[in-house]
């Protein structure tokens, strides 16, 4: 008999995907803020602390340095933690353990001391957070090497890539959009809730997805701008104009080819991104495809990101400069036009 079928929330999705792999392999344990009692700000460790107990499951003092820096050692000493830094942001006062010593250890060593760790991020604005708690930093963390960087759109996704994450034995940062989670007071996105096996599986890392087939433009987008391109995608559709919509899903590996060859059947580029959009994923992709053959364009690439600017705390000024369904919708038509 088949499995029922059940939508979960991503933030579901994580703490089963969690749950899973601590129970198959005792060297995974959690530990942040407000992880255990709490089950974690957003959801992503609910029920894990009366599973696991508190060896396994650990909250922390607020004190990044310390316990991203214990992350590192632990993944140096065989263990495969998982560790949450609440917001994005908040990466500053712990960038040296992240970056000069996850990041970086496996290369400085030869390749003999991996570090199997997980560092689990919420990104994202569009609910009146400002600017310390509403970044999403994709391409401050892509930009560097020794870290995989993954950026999940859906439930399905984020289980999946959470499995193939701590079965790694590179550092991967993990990062969760606020607006896909399944808070309700954060404005989930609908569609982020599919359907999601009981059982463990992987999605690979470098695999971007098709999730919408068209012939007339490409929209490419990660996370919450995802679901955006596609409500454009809709929108567009009743006016004639066919997107095809690529969910990026990892961008450290990124999948670069299922990009190239969407634009090279469309010719028409749209990237967007909720990052800042000055030297970042949108800039990325687009250089990425003219590098390989800028004959294929019809029309010169466009993107719709962030402005350089901090995030407003007001939410019309913050909405004015997120990008957005009607953004995306409008560049389209402009575009179209060539």
């Amino acid at each position: 008999m088949a499995t029922p079928k059940r939508k979960l929330t991503t933030a579901k999705a994580i703490s089963e995907a969690i749950s899973q792999e601590m129970e198959a392999d005792e060297n995974v344990f959690v530990m942040g803020e407000d992880i255990a009692k709490l089950g974690g700000v957003f959801g992503t460790t609910t029920g894990l602390l009366d599973k696991f107990g508190p060896e396994r499951v650990r909250d922390t003092p607020i004190s990044e340095t310390a316990f991203i820096g214990a992350a590192v050692g632990a993944a140096a000493a065989g263990m495969r933690p998982i560790v949450e830094l609440m917001f994005v942001d908040f990466f500053g006062v712990c960038m040296d353990a992240i970056y000069n010593l996850a990041a970086k250890n496996c290369y400085f060593s030869g390749g003999n001391q991996p570090i199997p760790m997980v560092l689990m991020t919420s990104v994202g604005g569009g609910y009146g957070d400002a600017g310390q708690h509403s970044q999403c930093l994709y391409g401050t963390f892509a930009h560097l090497p020794g870290m995989k960087v993954v950026v999940p759109s859906n439930a399905y996704d984020a289980k999946g890539l959470m499995h193939t994450a701590v079965a790694d034995d590179n550092p991967v940062i993990f990062m969760l959009h606020k607006n896909l989670q399944g808070m309700g007071w954060l404005g989930t996105v609908k569609n982020s809730i599919v359907d999601v096996p009981r059982e463990t599986y992987g999605v690979p890392f470098g695999e971007a997805a098709i999730v919408r087939e068209g012939k007339d433009i490409t929209l490419v987008g990660l996370g919450v701008t995802v679901h955006m391109a596609l409500d454009a995608a809709e929108a567009l559709a009743k006016e004639g104009v066919e997107a095809e919509v690529v969910d990026l899903r990892t961008l450290v590996p990124l999948d670069r080819d299922t990009v190239f060859n969407s634009v090279s059947k469309t010719g028409r580029l749209l990237v967007i991104d909720d990052d800042y959009i000055s030297y970042g994923v949108s800039g990325e992709i687009i250089s990425s495809v003219a590098e390989q053959d800028s004959s294929i364009f019809k029309t010169s690439p466009q993107r719709i990101a962030f402005p350089d600017i901090p995030i407003p705390f007001t939410r019309p000024m913050e909405q004015f400069a997120l990008p957005n369904k009607d953004k995306i919708f409008n560049a389209v038509k402009e575009m179209m036009k060539d």
